[in-house]
């Protein structure tokens, strides 16, 4: 893989898991830059970023001064980045860096300008049921909508070329990145391509943080973006006016 790829983890409170997630991509043999963007955390990991955050690498870390949200962080990220290939890499330990190569592969080959991850291509084991079937709804919903042929509109693992996910006009600060993404590509007519990925997924317990009312969140921007005229792409980059 000779083009760069720029590897953007956002990150709010997963001091259990931020060490052992930037061990595991710098293992990735791809070459890669790493932003880290740290969305106010408060159990620890800022301090552990501020003290070991560049220990691996090429690694870039960026500081929130107050919670705005993932797709805050991952659009903080993405002002920086320099890779002509970005993916999205959540800083728990549900989702294997190794699988980096196949999924960035059919964007370097020619083949497709976005690739998504899927968990269900993956025959990998469910989250709890509220989680798979929330997941599964959104997606056939944005399918429906968008006349897409989705499997995993809320995978983690969103691998783009640069310059398609700059020009998007993208505007969510929090878990609704993943729907308003998905729906500016498809009004687009840009093709998203998805590769079967392995997925390890955790409990609430454990540390995960989207709610229902996030996925209901999804679901209204999905509506929302489909029949509003505002929606088409502007010549304008990430993060312009909404």
């Amino acid at each position: 893989m000779p083009a760069k790829l720029s590897v953007i983890i956002p990150v709010f409170n997963e001091a259990r898991t931020i060490g052992e997630i930037l061990r595991r991509v710098w293992e990735s043999p791809v070459e890669k830059e790493v932003i880290v963007v740290d969305d106010d955390s408060s159990d620890g990991t800022r301090e552990w970023l501020k003290e070991h955050g560049q220990l691996y690498g090429d690694t870039r870390v960026l500081f929130h001064d107050r919670n705005r949200g993932k797709g805050a962080a991952i659009l903080s990220g993405l002002s920086v980045a320099t890779g002509e290939t970005v993916i999205i890499q959540d800083a728990d330990l549900e989702y294997d860096p190794a699988e980096y190569e196949r999924i960035v592969s059919p964007i370097l080959q020619g083949e497709a300008d976005v690739v998504y991850g899927s968990r269900i291509l993956g025959h990998n084991p469910s989250s709890h049921l509220r989680y798979y079937l929330g997941g599964r709804a959104v997606t056939s919903f944005a399918n429906l909508l968008y006349r897409g042929g989705l499997t995993d509109l809320p995978t983690c693992y969103k691998a783009f070329r640069r310059s398609v996910l700059t020009a998007l006009p993208l505007c969510e600060e929090r878990f609704g990145f993943c729907a308003e993404v998905t729906a500016r590509l498809l009004l687009e007519g840009i093709r998203i391509v998805e590769v079967p990925i392995s997925y390890h997924p955790r409990k609430i317990d454990e540390g995960k943080k989207i709610r229902w009312i996030d996925g209901v969140r999804q679901l209204w921007l999905l509506l929302k973006l489909r029949f509003s005229s505002r929606s088409r792409l502007k010549d304008r980059g990430a993060g312009g006016h909404c």
